[in-house]
Protein backbone atom coordinates (compact mmCIF):
# COMPACT_ATOMS: atom_id res chain seq x y z
CA UNK A 1 0.00 0.00 0.00
CA UNK A 2 2.87 2.48 0.66
CA UNK A 3 4.26 1.86 -2.73
CA UNK A 4 0.79 2.30 -4.34
CA UNK A 5 0.67 5.64 -2.05
CA UNK A 6 4.09 6.80 -2.96
CA UNK A 7 2.99 6.31 -7.04
CA UNK A 8 0.42 8.24 -6.68
CA UNK A 9 1.60 11.16 -5.12
CA UNK A 10 4.96 11.02 -7.51
CA UNK A 11 2.54 10.57 -10.39
CA UNK A 12 0.42 13.62 -9.68
CA UNK A 13 3.22 15.79 -9.46
CA UNK A 14 4.07 14.48 -12.87
CA UNK A 15 7.73 13.30 -11.35
CA UNK A 16 8.60 16.75 -9.53
CA UNK A 17 8.34 16.14 -6.02
CA UNK A 18 8.45 18.96 -3.34
CA UNK A 19 12.28 19.07 -1.70
CA UNK A 20 10.83 19.44 1.38
CA UNK A 21 8.04 19.01 2.92
CA UNK A 22 4.99 16.59 3.54
CA UNK A 23 3.94 14.98 0.73
CA UNK A 24 0.30 14.62 -0.02
CA UNK A 25 -1.95 11.99 -0.93
CA UNK A 26 -3.73 11.51 -4.19
CA UNK A 27 -7.57 10.26 -4.05
CA UNK A 28 -6.44 6.66 -5.45
CA UNK A 29 -4.85 6.12 -2.33
CA UNK A 30 -7.35 7.72 -0.12
CA UNK A 31 -10.27 4.91 -1.52
CA UNK A 32 -7.52 2.73 -1.72
CA UNK A 33 -7.82 2.85 2.54
CA UNK A 34 -11.29 2.50 2.41
CA UNK A 35 -10.67 -0.41 0.42
CA UNK A 36 -8.50 -1.97 3.03
CA UNK A 37 -10.30 -1.26 5.75
CA UNK A 38 -13.50 -2.59 4.11
CA UNK A 39 -12.32 -5.99 3.22
CA UNK A 40 -11.22 -5.90 7.01
CA UNK A 41 -14.72 -4.88 7.94
CA UNK A 42 -16.61 -7.58 5.94
CA UNK A 43 -13.85 -10.70 7.46
CA UNK A 44 -14.83 -9.50 10.85
CA UNK A 45 -18.38 -9.35 9.81
CA UNK A 46 -18.22 -12.76 8.59
CA UNK A 47 -16.77 -14.08 11.20
CA UNK A 48 -19.14 -12.88 13.76
CA UNK A 49 -22.55 -13.24 12.08
CA UNK A 50 -22.10 -15.93 9.60
CA UNK A 51 -22.41 -13.94 6.63
CA UNK A 52 -20.87 -11.17 4.84
CA UNK A 53 -22.00 -9.62 0.88
CA UNK A 54 -18.68 -8.22 0.74
CA UNK A 55 -19.73 -5.92 -2.05
CA UNK A 56 -22.10 -4.08 0.25
CA UNK A 57 -19.59 -4.04 2.88
CA UNK A 58 -16.97 -2.33 0.59
CA UNK A 59 -19.77 -0.21 -0.73
CA UNK A 60 -20.36 0.75 2.71
CA UNK A 61 -16.96 2.19 2.99
CA UNK A 62 -16.91 4.27 0.50
CA UNK A 63 -19.71 5.98 1.74
CA UNK A 64 -17.72 6.80 4.41
CA UNK A 65 -15.20 8.35 2.43
CA UNK A 66 -17.67 10.41 0.54
CA UNK A 67 -19.38 11.48 3.91
CA UNK A 68 -15.84 12.68 4.77
CA UNK A 69 -15.41 14.32 1.31
CA UNK A 70 -18.64 16.53 2.11
CA UNK A 71 -20.48 14.20 -0.86
CA UNK A 72 -24.31 14.24 -0.26
CA UNK A 73 -23.69 13.88 3.66
CA UNK A 74 -27.31 13.80 4.76
CA UNK A 75 -28.49 10.84 2.43
CA UNK A 76 -25.43 8.92 3.67
CA UNK A 77 -26.08 9.48 6.97
CA UNK A 78 -29.88 8.15 6.76
CA UNK A 79 -28.71 5.40 4.94
CA UNK A 80 -26.54 4.07 7.14
CA UNK A 81 -26.33 6.03 10.17
CA UNK A 82 -27.98 2.92 12.64
CA UNK A 83 -31.69 4.48 14.03
CA UNK A 84 -31.52 2.33 16.85
CA UNK A 85 -28.71 2.98 18.61
CA UNK A 86 -26.71 6.55 19.56
CA UNK A 87 -23.58 4.97 18.15
CA UNK A 88 -21.30 7.39 16.02
CA UNK A 89 -21.67 6.93 12.28
CA UNK A 90 -19.45 7.37 10.46
CA UNK A 91 -17.47 4.99 12.59
CA UNK A 92 -14.15 2.89 12.75
CA UNK A 93 -10.60 4.33 13.58
CA UNK A 94 -10.12 5.80 9.75
CA UNK A 95 -12.88 8.15 9.50
CA UNK A 96 -11.18 10.09 12.35
CA UNK A 97 -8.20 10.57 9.96
CA UNK A 98 -8.23 14.40 8.89
CA UNK A 99 -6.31 13.72 5.30
CA UNK A 100 -9.24 11.45 3.90
CA UNK A 101 -11.51 14.69 4.39
CA UNK A 102 -9.66 16.43 2.32
CA UNK A 103 -10.40 17.23 -1.36
CA UNK A 104 -7.16 15.40 -3.34
CA UNK A 105 -8.41 15.63 -6.68
CA UNK A 106 -11.47 14.11 -8.59
CA UNK A 107 -13.24 10.76 -8.97
CA UNK A 108 -15.65 11.29 -10.69
CA UNK A 109 -17.71 7.82 -11.58
CA UNK A 110 -17.35 7.12 -7.95
CA UNK A 111 -18.58 9.86 -6.82
CA UNK A 112 -21.67 9.93 -9.52
CA UNK A 113 -22.30 6.30 -8.06
CA UNK A 114 -22.27 7.06 -4.48
CA UNK A 115 -24.75 10.25 -5.02
CA UNK A 116 -27.27 7.72 -6.15
CA UNK A 117 -27.14 6.20 -2.56
CA UNK A 118 -30.93 6.29 -2.24
CA UNK A 119 -32.51 7.10 1.39
CA UNK A 120 -33.15 3.65 3.38
CA UNK A 121 -33.09 1.91 0.14
CA UNK A 122 -30.61 -1.20 0.55
CA UNK A 123 -30.44 -2.03 -2.94
CA UNK A 124 -26.91 -1.29 -4.74
CA UNK A 125 -26.85 1.61 -6.71
CA UNK A 126 -26.73 1.24 -10.64
CA UNK A 127 -22.86 2.12 -11.71
CA UNK A 128 -21.76 4.60 -14.44
CA UNK A 129 -20.65 3.35 -17.96
CA UNK A 130 -17.04 4.35 -16.72
CA UNK A 131 -14.29 2.60 -17.95
CA UNK A 132 -11.93 4.46 -14.94
CA UNK A 133 -8.67 4.01 -13.46
CA UNK A 134 -9.91 4.46 -10.16
CA UNK A 135 -12.25 0.98 -10.40
CA UNK A 136 -8.56 -0.10 -10.68
CA UNK A 137 -6.01 1.78 -8.57
CA UNK A 138 -8.31 2.07 -5.38
CA UNK A 139 -8.86 -1.93 -5.43
CA UNK A 140 -4.82 -3.27 -5.87
CA UNK A 141 -4.91 -3.97 -1.77
CA UNK A 142 -7.53 -6.57 -2.29
CA UNK A 143 -4.77 -9.03 -3.76
CA UNK A 144 -3.68 -9.79 0.27
CA UNK A 145 -7.43 -12.00 0.03
CA UNK A 146 -5.61 -14.36 -2.31
CA UNK A 147 -7.99 -15.98 -4.88
CA UNK A 148 -11.29 -15.22 -2.40
CA UNK A 149 -10.40 -11.56 -3.27
CA UNK A 150 -9.74 -12.17 -6.62
CA UNK A 151 -13.25 -13.81 -7.20
CA UNK A 152 -14.87 -10.67 -5.24
CA UNK A 153 -12.84 -7.99 -6.80
CA UNK A 154 -14.99 -7.74 -10.58
CA UNK A 155 -17.92 -6.76 -8.22
CA UNK A 156 -16.08 -4.58 -6.68
CA UNK A 157 -15.02 -2.36 -9.27
CA UNK A 158 -18.45 -2.79 -10.69
CA UNK A 159 -20.05 -0.76 -7.88
CA UNK A 160 -19.62 2.54 -9.66
CA UNK A 161 -17.89 1.44 -12.91
CA UNK A 162 -19.85 -0.47 -15.29
CA UNK A 163 -17.84 -1.17 -18.39
CA UNK A 164 -16.78 -4.50 -18.27
CA UNK A 165 -13.07 -3.65 -19.61
CA UNK A 166 -12.72 -1.89 -16.41
CA UNK A 167 -14.01 -4.38 -14.85
CA UNK A 168 -11.38 -7.31 -16.57
CA UNK A 169 -8.49 -4.95 -15.59
CA UNK A 170 -9.18 -4.13 -11.96
CA UNK A 171 -9.37 -8.11 -12.34
CA UNK A 172 -5.95 -8.75 -14.06
CA UNK A 173 -3.97 -6.18 -11.70
CA UNK A 174 -5.55 -7.84 -9.10
CA UNK A 175 -3.98 -11.20 -10.02
CA UNK A 176 -0.67 -9.53 -10.70
CA UNK A 177 -0.29 -7.77 -7.85
CA UNK A 178 -1.29 -10.90 -6.07
CA UNK A 179 1.64 -12.81 -7.45
CA UNK A 180 3.93 -10.10 -6.72
CA UNK A 181 3.12 -10.65 -3.18
CA UNK A 182 3.27 -14.37 -2.81
CA UNK A 183 5.93 -14.74 -5.51
CA UNK A 184 8.68 -17.45 -3.93
CA UNK A 185 11.64 -15.34 -3.18
CA UNK A 186 15.06 -17.35 -3.64
CA UNK A 187 17.43 -18.16 -0.68
CA UNK A 188 20.45 -16.13 -1.29
CA UNK A 189 23.53 -14.10 0.44
CA UNK A 190 22.20 -10.62 1.27
CA UNK A 191 25.24 -9.06 -1.24
CA UNK A 192 23.20 -10.63 -3.95
CA UNK A 193 19.60 -9.34 -3.22
CA UNK A 194 19.36 -6.76 -5.36
CA UNK A 195 19.92 -8.66 -8.15
CA UNK A 196 17.51 -11.64 -6.98
CA UNK A 197 14.94 -9.37 -5.97
CA UNK A 198 14.93 -7.80 -9.56
CA UNK A 199 14.80 -11.28 -11.05
CA UNK A 200 11.72 -12.23 -8.54
CA UNK A 201 9.19 -8.86 -9.88
CA UNK A 202 9.51 -10.51 -13.49
CA UNK A 203 9.54 -13.89 -12.11
CA UNK A 204 6.24 -13.04 -10.76
CA UNK A 205 4.54 -10.40 -13.09
CA UNK A 206 5.58 -13.50 -15.78
CA UNK A 207 3.42 -16.19 -13.45
CA UNK A 208 0.47 -13.78 -13.11
CA UNK A 209 0.04 -13.62 -16.80
CA UNK A 210 0.64 -16.87 -17.19
CA UNK A 211 -2.22 -17.34 -14.68
CA UNK A 212 -4.69 -15.03 -15.86
CA UNK A 213 -6.56 -17.44 -18.03
CA UNK A 214 -7.37 -19.16 -14.81
CA UNK A 215 -9.36 -16.72 -12.83
CA UNK A 216 -12.50 -16.60 -12.23
CA UNK A 217 -12.80 -13.50 -15.64
CA UNK A 218 -10.88 -15.13 -17.43
CA UNK A 219 -8.71 -12.82 -19.59
CA UNK A 220 -9.63 -12.95 -23.63
CA UNK A 221 -7.43 -13.61 -26.12
CA UNK A 222 -6.68 -9.46 -27.39
CA UNK A 223 -6.29 -8.94 -23.48
CA UNK A 224 -3.71 -11.60 -23.19
CA UNK A 225 -1.39 -10.70 -26.31
CA UNK A 226 -1.38 -6.80 -25.06
CA UNK A 227 -0.51 -7.77 -21.69
CA UNK A 228 1.91 -10.18 -22.80
CA UNK A 229 3.18 -8.00 -25.55
CA UNK A 230 3.84 -4.73 -22.72
CA UNK A 231 6.27 -7.63 -20.87
CA UNK A 232 8.22 -8.50 -23.46
CA UNK A 233 8.54 -5.50 -24.48
CA UNK A 234 10.03 -4.24 -20.97
CA UNK A 235 12.23 -7.07 -20.58
CA UNK A 236 13.32 -7.16 -23.91
CA UNK A 237 13.64 -3.01 -25.10
CA UNK A 238 15.38 0.02 -23.23
CA UNK A 239 12.87 1.71 -21.26
CA UNK A 240 10.88 4.38 -23.96
CA UNK A 241 8.46 6.78 -22.96
CA UNK A 242 6.60 6.97 -26.01
CA UNK A 243 6.26 3.25 -25.75
CA UNK A 244 4.80 3.95 -22.50
CA UNK A 245 2.40 6.72 -23.78
CA UNK A 246 0.72 3.82 -26.18
CA UNK A 247 0.65 1.38 -24.09
CA UNK A 248 -1.07 4.00 -21.59
CA UNK A 249 -2.93 6.90 -23.87
CA UNK A 250 -5.42 8.28 -21.04
CA UNK A 251 -6.91 7.72 -17.68
CA UNK A 252 -8.68 4.33 -18.07
CA UNK A 253 -8.56 1.34 -15.98
CA UNK A 254 -6.68 -0.96 -18.99
CA UNK A 255 -4.22 1.57 -19.57
CA UNK A 256 -3.41 1.86 -15.99
CA UNK A 257 -2.83 -1.56 -16.03
CA UNK A 258 -0.72 -1.84 -19.11
CA UNK A 259 1.36 1.10 -18.22
CA UNK A 260 2.13 -0.14 -14.80
CA UNK A 261 2.55 -3.70 -16.00
CA UNK A 262 5.46 -1.97 -18.95
CA UNK A 263 6.69 0.33 -16.15
CA UNK A 264 7.51 -2.34 -13.45
CA UNK A 265 8.94 -4.68 -15.61
CA UNK A 266 11.15 -2.16 -17.00
CA UNK A 267 12.72 -1.22 -13.87
CA UNK A 268 12.58 -4.42 -11.80
CA UNK A 269 15.62 -3.47 -9.78
CA UNK A 270 14.83 -2.08 -5.83
CA UNK A 271 17.57 0.74 -6.60
CA UNK A 272 15.39 2.14 -9.12
CA UNK A 273 11.94 2.18 -7.53
CA UNK A 274 11.75 5.72 -7.84
CA UNK A 275 13.26 5.88 -11.46
CA UNK A 276 10.30 3.55 -12.05
CA UNK A 277 7.72 6.10 -10.62
CA UNK A 278 9.27 9.18 -12.12
CA UNK A 279 8.62 6.84 -15.57
CA UNK A 280 5.68 6.09 -14.98
CA UNK A 281 4.70 9.97 -14.26
CA UNK A 282 5.61 10.67 -17.33
CA UNK A 283 2.65 9.01 -18.87
CA UNK A 284 -0.49 10.92 -20.06
CA UNK A 285 -2.63 9.97 -17.28
CA UNK A 286 0.90 9.58 -14.48
CA UNK A 287 -1.12 8.96 -11.91
CA UNK A 288 -3.07 6.04 -12.40
CA UNK A 289 0.21 4.21 -13.97
CA UNK A 290 2.54 5.44 -11.05
CA UNK A 291 -0.04 4.07 -8.79
CA UNK A 292 -0.07 0.25 -10.21
CA UNK A 293 3.86 0.50 -10.43
CA UNK A 294 4.39 1.37 -7.23
CA UNK A 295 2.15 -1.13 -5.90
CA UNK A 296 3.92 -4.47 -7.95
CA UNK A 297 7.04 -3.20 -7.28
CA UNK A 298 6.50 -2.55 -3.39
CA UNK A 299 4.39 -5.82 -3.09
CA UNK A 300 7.61 -7.66 -4.52
CA UNK A 301 10.70 -5.26 -2.81
CA UNK A 302 8.63 -4.82 0.64
CA UNK A 303 8.80 -2.02 2.85
CA UNK A 304 12.91 -1.95 3.11
CA UNK A 305 12.92 -1.22 -0.57
CA UNK A 306 11.18 1.94 -0.30
CA UNK A 307 13.03 5.56 -0.85
CA UNK A 308 12.90 6.78 3.30
CA UNK A 309 12.84 10.30 2.59
CA UNK A 310 9.97 9.83 0.60
CA UNK A 311 7.91 7.38 2.80
CA UNK A 312 8.45 8.84 5.73
CA UNK A 313 7.55 12.29 4.04
CA UNK A 314 4.42 11.02 3.31
CA UNK A 315 1.29 11.81 5.04
CA UNK A 316 -0.67 8.88 5.16
CA UNK A 317 2.77 7.17 5.89
CA UNK A 318 1.55 5.67 9.53
CA UNK A 319 -2.53 5.38 8.73
CA UNK A 320 -1.05 2.97 5.21
CA UNK A 321 1.45 0.31 7.38
CA UNK A 322 -1.02 0.41 9.60
CA UNK A 323 -3.86 -0.76 7.50
CA UNK A 324 -1.07 -3.08 5.64
CA UNK A 325 -0.18 -4.74 8.99
CA UNK A 326 -4.38 -5.31 9.82
CA UNK A 327 -5.41 -6.54 6.68
CA UNK A 328 -2.51 -9.13 6.79
CA UNK A 329 -3.66 -9.59 10.24
CA UNK A 330 -7.56 -10.44 10.22
CA UNK A 331 -6.46 -12.84 7.65
CA UNK A 332 -3.76 -14.68 9.55
CA UNK A 333 -5.28 -14.27 13.34
CA UNK A 334 -8.94 -12.71 13.38
CA UNK A 335 -7.91 -10.34 16.62
CA UNK A 336 -11.52 -10.02 17.19
CA UNK A 337 -12.65 -13.61 17.57
CA UNK A 338 -15.70 -15.18 16.10
CA UNK A 339 -19.18 -15.85 16.53
CA UNK A 340 -17.74 -19.18 18.60
CA UNK A 341 -13.98 -18.30 19.73
CA UNK A 342 -13.09 -15.32 22.03
CA UNK A 343 -11.08 -12.85 20.24
CA UNK A 344 -7.91 -11.59 21.92
CA UNK A 345 -7.87 -7.96 21.28
CA UNK A 346 -10.65 -6.05 22.96
CA UNK A 347 -10.53 -2.93 20.67
CA UNK A 348 -10.68 -4.47 17.69
CA UNK A 349 -14.83 -4.53 16.79
CA UNK A 350 -14.50 -0.68 17.58
CA UNK A 351 -11.80 -0.27 15.33
CA UNK A 352 -13.31 -2.42 12.50
CA UNK A 353 -17.34 -2.67 13.08
CA UNK A 354 -18.58 -5.94 11.62
CA UNK A 355 -22.37 -5.06 11.57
Amino acid sequence: MLGLALGDTVGGARGRLPAGGPLRAGVSTQLACFTAEGVIRAQVRGHHKGMCYVPGVILHAYCRWAYLQGIEQEKMRRRWAPSYSNAVWPDGWLARVPVLAERRGSAPATVTTLSRIEDGDKRMPAPTPSRGCHALTRSLPVAVAGAGGVAQVGSLAALTHGDPAAQAATVHATVLAHHCLTHPVPACDPSSWPGASAQVVREALHAGLTALPSTGRPVTGDEQDRLVAAFRSAVDEPPDAGRLARLAPDATAPSALLGGLYTAAAFPAPADFRTALEFAAGAPDGDSVACVTGALLGAVHGVEALPVDLVSRHELAWVLDTLARDLVLEFDDSPSGSEYIRGWDPHWWNRYPGW
